[in-house]
């Protein structure tokens, strides 16, 4: 208030001196910078609900459809064009149109219009051209209900927004930066959009989730309908080629190839990921090698892929549309209802006019009908004046328009003179009854699509799936992510090293003691022989403290790590002994591990990754009267409690020294593991399917679909493929059994076999490609059923149950197996095993292996069992064909 009056004062006084009028800066941003500010918002940056364009999304448009005569314009043409409505320059008209163009959608494009895969930019404006697509002219533009304004210069009409009827908005997505706020909707899924709008107007509920054009994975759990604070994370889809080979065949949204490759580049630079090269063979569609090197994990590297570049990223939507020329932040679901709503509007207002065109058009042709058949015509032939003719018309109609709809106007009057004689002679007037009908059953059609508008709508939106819903399904696969933990895959770049009597670690230390390799993003964990405690990061020299006893890289959560430890309480103080995890800390603190007296050290300390716990002996110094200088401690024998803990009394008397007796074994539990099938990841947090309780010795067994078994040691990084049938607790002694197809001998064939080799994938089926695994099982005593075809003219033959233990011996793992059948095959079902107590751990069990291909003829087996709990690959075998047999092949019949 005191600066408006103050440039009031100063504008009186000098228009009293005759000056100019003098405005304050001040007085000049608040009223420039809101109206540009204004304008910025609603004439360029954010969409209107109504129709989802921008300015100049909408003048692209309207000047398409200006031109539009079936055939393709230059878009340079039509960027001149759309100037005569948008008061900017031609690079933004073209930019926006590329923009358009590339969603293929409103556009039917032609010429090189760029690549969202590679980042390729559009050819110049003058090599390209472009016409409205068919989706357009159906869905964006009907001119009897768009409301219209004039241009920026008054020269021509705009429309103020174009009658979509169709969640544009939401099928596209929109991006922009205003003055004080920002849009970012993201692009979804054009017939789920359709089937949302379908079931609004029913009434039920509905959930939509972004769909890129550049595929990927993506995230939705906190997507939040597209309002402020939600986000979803996008990732790139990589699979493994080979051993030393990844694929990327889909990217996340917001990257191209170029970029993506790029920050694999300075990632592996960096020393985050380590890669040999790089191949980009793109085209139509991504593909982008990664090569590994030799003895790099390709499981680590895919996670470290996500963690360390642009395969994994972050987008926070944020809803802002205009309604009303002003700016309103709501969810998708939203809007989606408000332009379901508003195409009802449009659907209602097109009804409208189309009845009351039909039903002026009934009217006129009943008049016209009237004026012919009663030969009113002639009434006119002594007139000689047109209010005479006009006059001798009406009177010659009145006796027959009762039956109309409304009364007859002088404009009705004079459309009738206008018929030429060649229309009348010719006149037919069972054709012209015909016209009067039809007209009658397409008003009453109309009237029923209005007196029924929400059924009406929902066949509109069907008949545009039906029309142009194929080839638009869905490209983003939605899935839950699991966390990456950055420290677990980021590779070793750097080593550690300590001076540990000077109290200094650090990477840069080259001429002192080397701990481990580490990476520039670990946390280490230090501990000196005063009986402190200190996490840092790693860094090129750090200092810790005098008399270092202990570094290593620090696992956050390490339930596993136990500390065992033996210190002296402060001078002349007792010996005590405690055992203790480190989980989770505050970095660069110092924590004591001692009561904290002042003179307290560590007489002994071990840090054991398994929870280990070993012999030591305790040696006392001689004092006094002590009898026993000297016995055994064991570790197992001590709980295993916090850090904070003083411990358990070892003795109060002087140590000598300490010494390792023997080491010792785990004292921890066996680590349970869960199989969690949304992410297909292994975790400890009883997520999924349990798989069993692990040691380190114990391994996982894997088998696809592809004949493939190989163990593995189980680390929660592993990753696995879409393909795997078997993920469960290797048993080394537990046999498998197989029943494969033979695409070479076009015979079905069983095995049984043992894993014979640790981490190797081995192919236990043939390698013909018409070769495929139908059945595999892990029980001891598994049991099939064979169902067999029904021959024409003929009855089937009876499904036969077969017992693979007795049918097959155990056999090595490259054997062919024997023959099962040479019927054909209808369907083969593993049935409930046999009962078969499993040996426990001391038991020896001893199962002899057979070289050979063939073994004595299986026995058959008639008992039927009920259903069956084997694994199978699900693959059909219907009439598969059968082959006279080979000679020395066993078969069952």
């Amino acid at each position: 208030m005191e600066e408006n009056e103050e440039v009031n004062e100063v504008q009186e006084e000098d228009q009293a001196g005759g000056g100019e009028a003098l405005v304050r800066v001040t007085g000049m941003y608040k009223d420039w910078f809101l109206d540009y500010a204004s304008y910025v918002i609603l004439e360029r940056a954010v969409p209107a609900i109504e129709d989802g364009f921008k300015p100049v999304q909408r003048r692209i448009m309207h000047s398409l459809k200006e031109l539009d005569d079936g055939r393709y314009n230059k878009v340079a043409n039509v960027v001149g064009h759309t100037m005569q409505y948008h008061p900017h320059g031609d690079a933004s008209i073209g930019d926006a149109m590329v923009q358009i163009g590339q969603k293929d959608l409103l556009i039917d494009t032609q010429g090189n219009w760029g690549n969202i895969l590679t980042g390729d930019r559009a050819a110049a404006s003058r090599y390209i051209e472009a016409r409205l697509s068919k989706f357009a002219l159906d869905v964006v533009f009907s001119p009897k209900i768009t409301e219209w304004q004039m241009s920026y210069d008054g020269r021509k009409k705009e429309p103020v927004n174009l009658p979509v009827k169709f969640p544009l908005l939401l099928a596209q997505g929109a991006e922009g930066i205003a003055v004080g706020l920002s849009t970012k909707i993201l692009p979804h899924n054009f017939n789920e959009l359709i089937d949302a709008s379908i079931k609004h107007l029913r009434g039920q509920r509905f959930k939509l989730f972004p769909d890129f054009p550049t595929a990927g994975i993506i995230d939705v759990t906190n997507y939040n309908e597209g309002l402020r604070g939600g986000k979803i994370r996008v990732r790139a889809k990589i699979s493994q080629l080979d051993k030393k080979t990844l694929v990327i065949n889909e990217i996340p949204y917001g990257t191209n190839t170029s970029s993506l490759i790029d920050s694999i580049l300075k990632a592996n630079d960096k020393g985050k990921i380590k890669i040999k090269k790089i191949e980009d063979n793109t085209a139509a569609d991504v593909e982008i090698l990664v090569h590994i090197p030799t003895g790099i994990s390709p499981d680590k590297t895919i996670d470290a892929l996500y963690a360390f570049t642009s395969c994994e990223s972050s987008i926070s939507p944020l809803g802002c549309i205009i309604e009303d020329n002003k700016p309103l932040f709501i969810g998708v679901r939203e809007m989606l209802q408000r332009s379901t709503d508003y195409t009802v509007e449009l659907l209602k207002a097109e009804l409208e006019i189309q009845l009351s065109e039909l039903e002026e058009q009934w009217h006129f042709a009943s008049l016209e009908r009237i004026f012919i058949e009663k030969r009113i015509y002639r009434d006119i032939e002594e007139e000689e004046t047109w209010e005479g003719v006009i006059a001798a018309i009406d009177k010659g109609l009145k006796p027959h328009v009762k039956h109309l709809k409304r009364a007859v106007t002088e404009e009705d009057i004079v459309r009738l003179t206008e018929i030429r004689i060649k229309r009348i002679s010719k006149f037919d007037l069972d054709k012209a009854q015909q016209h009067i009908e039809s007209l009658e059953d397409r008003i009453a059609e109309t009237k029923n699509n209005l007196e029924n508008l929400i059924d009406f709508a929902i066949d509109y939106f069907k008949d545009l799936k039906k029309k142009y819903g194929k080839g638009r399904e869905r490209k983003s696969e939605i899935r839950i992510f699991d966390d990456i933990e950055a420290t677990k895959v980021v590779i070793r770049n750097t080593k550690l090293y300590v001076n540990r009597e000077e109290g200094f670690v650090g990477t840069s230390l080259r001429r002192d003691e080397y701990v481990t390799d580490c990476s520039d993003i670990d946390d280490i964990i230090v501990f000196t022989k005063n009986g402190e405690m200190m996490v840092t990061r790693v860094d090129a020299k750090t200092f810790i403290g005098k008399n270092i006893i202990h570094v290593a890289v620090f696992k956050k959560k390490d339930k596993r790590t136990t500390y065992n430890m033996i210190y002296k309480d402060g001078r002349g103080g007792a010996s005590y002994v405690k055992r203790f995890n480190v989980t989770a800390v505050t970095r660069d603190k110092s924590y004591s591990l001692t009561t904290g007296k002042p003179s307290s050290y560590v007489h002994y300390f071990s840090a054991n990754p398994n929870g280990e716990a070993e012999v030591v002996t305790v040696n006392l110094r001689q004092s006094g009267s002590i009898k026993k200088l000297k016995w055994d401690l064991d570790f197992a024998d001590v709980m295993i409690k916090g850090r904070g803990s003083k411990g358990n009394i070892v003795t109060k008397y002087p140590v000598k020294r300490i010494e390792l007796k023997e080491k010792g074994l785990s004292t921890l539990k066996p680590r349970k593991l869960w199989f969690d099938d949304t992410v297909q990841r292994l975790n400890v947090d009883e997520r999924g399917e349990l798989l069993g309780e692990f040691t380190s010795e114990d391994m996982l067994l894997l088998v696809n679909q592809k004949g493939i078994a190989k163990t593995v040691i189980p680390e929660v990084t592993m990753r696995f493929d879409d393909d795997i049938i078997v993920l469960e607790k290797w048993k080394p002694k537990k046999p498998l059994s197989a029943i494969y197809y033979d695409g070479d001998k076009e015979r079905y064939y069983v095995k049984r076999f043992l894993i014979e080799k640790e981490n190797k994938e081995e192919l236990f089926i043939t390698e013909h490609p018409k070769s495929f695994l139908e059945l595999i099982s892990t029980d001891w005593r598994p049991v099939i059923e064979i169902e067999f075809p029904k021959p024409r003219g003929k009855e089937a033959k009876p499904n036969l149950t077969v017992d693979l233990e007795d049918f097959i011996a155990i056999k090595g793992i490259k054997a062919l197996g024997n023959q099962l059948t040479s019927e054909k095959v209808k369907n083969i079902n593993a049935l409930e095993p046999l009962p078969y107590e499993e040996p426990k751990a001391h038991d020896t069990m001893e199962i002899e292996v057979v070289d050979e291909e063939n073994v004595a003829a299986p026995k058959e087996s008639l008992a039927k069992t009920p259903k069956s709990t084997a694994k199978t690959s699900g693959k059909s075998t219907a009439d598969d064909k059968g082959k006279n047999d080979e000679e020395g092949q066993t078969k069952l019949f």
